[in-house]
């Protein structure tokens, strides 16, 4: 039997999610997993490295290759050492009796602006290692010295003994800009323009439309024909505006989104995040054709407990040409994520069935 090819789009913790239940699958079907990262990120340690080197933002793109990393020993250490984050390190303190030199012409607080004045006086900071990921790091001098993002990001994937691919959505970053209405909870009635993907995740405001900078970034080739050639799409779990919807703003991925043969899957959140707020389980869903009116969906995935009355998705679902599939899929603690485990066993009958 030929392997199933599937490609997985998001970004963050919810690709991640998605990526580890679909290797949950692996003893069942025999899957061909890429996965499609958003590249708007400008948050962080990815944020900072896409200001002072340019390229994409790596951060969401380590995620997805962590997820995908081998189970031989040495790969799960180099998993572990892609997350590795550098803790903060106070530097320019003197020691006791020494004299601190001035600053040399033209040096300043370190780029994170992160130099502070210590209690006693004393001026401390961080290096610039603080807060950044290896994996992020690596992946920026693989960007560097290969010259191309997916060649990084392959050669990357053999250092993790990934069992799947990784592509970015666009081989340039994007911007995400978002007009908010009550971003300012001191007007809101008023409607503002948010800029940027960390300032829309975080906004308190109700986000009213969702677009790209520019318009219409051109789509990474290969992330292209992974759409073409699969047999199932997965879209979901992750941040609605600025993990999900982001690809079907691209138009050469929208346009291969609609024209593939391949099914689609919807797998939804488990709760509202700040970005959605407000927006219902059943609005996730007419999102979707609000941006993209032209998809058509086979199958929505949620947890029971999550959806509530089960009536109101059904009849979003039908809106996308979809069935509705309840299955537990939620971590038992109580909180807000998936088990990759069970929703992998969620995925397995889904994606296992023939037409």
């Amino acid at each position: 039997m030929t392997a199933r090819r599937v490609v997985a789009f998001g970004g963050g913790h919810g690709l991640s999610a998605s990526l580890r239940a679909l290797r949950h699958c692996a003893p069942e079907l025999d899957l061909d997993i890429t996965a499609v990262v958003t590249v708007g990120d400008d948050g962080g340690s990815s944020g900072r490295l896409r200001a002072e080197r340019g390229g994409l933002p790596p951060g969401d793109l380590r995620q997805a290759l962590v997820a995908l990393a081998g189970d031989h020993p040495a790969t799960r250490r180099s998993a572990g050492l892609f997350q590795h984050r550098f803790a903060a390190v106070p530097v320019g303190v003197p020691e006791a009796g020494a004299t601190e030199p001035g600053p040399a012409a033209g040096d300043g607080p370190d780029r994170d602006g992160a130099a502070r004045r210590g209690t006693d006086g004393a001026s401390a900071g961080t290096d610039g290692l603080t807060g950044h990921a290896v994996g992020n790091l690596v992946l920026c001098g693989l960007m560097e010295l290969l010259g191309d993002p997916v060649a990084a990001l392959e050669h990357a994937g053999a250092m993790l003994g990934a069992v799947g691919r990784v592509l970015p959505m666009s081989r340039q970053p994007v911007g995400i800009e978002a007009r908010v209405r009550g971003a300012d909870p001191a007007a809101p009635d008023e409607v503002r323009t948010v800029s940027g993907q960390h300032q829309v995740a975080v906004t308190t405001g109700r986000v009213e439309s969702l677009r790209l900078t520019p318009s219409a970034p051109p789509a990474c080739a290969e992330a292209i024909e992974a759409i073409r050639a699969a047999d199932w799409l997965i879209f979901g779990p992750g941040s609605w505006y600025t993990s999900v919807l982001p690809h079907l703003l691209v138009p050469q991925l929208a346009d291969a989104i609609v024209s593939t043969s391949a099914r689609r899957l919807v797998t939804l959140n488990l709760a509202a995040e700040k970005e959605t707020l407000g927006l219902s389980v059943a609005d996730h869903l007419a999102a979707l054709h609000w941006y993209l009116p032209e998809l058509k969906v086979d199958l929505v995935l949620a947890d029971a407990k999550a959806v509530g009355d089960p009536e109101p998705v059904e009849r979003a679902a039908e809106s996308l040409g979809a069935r509705l599939v309840l299955a537990p899929v939620a971590v038992v603690d109580g909180t807000p994520r998936h088990d990759p485990a069970a929703l992998g066993a969620a995925l397995v009958p889904v994606l296992g069935a023939d037409r």
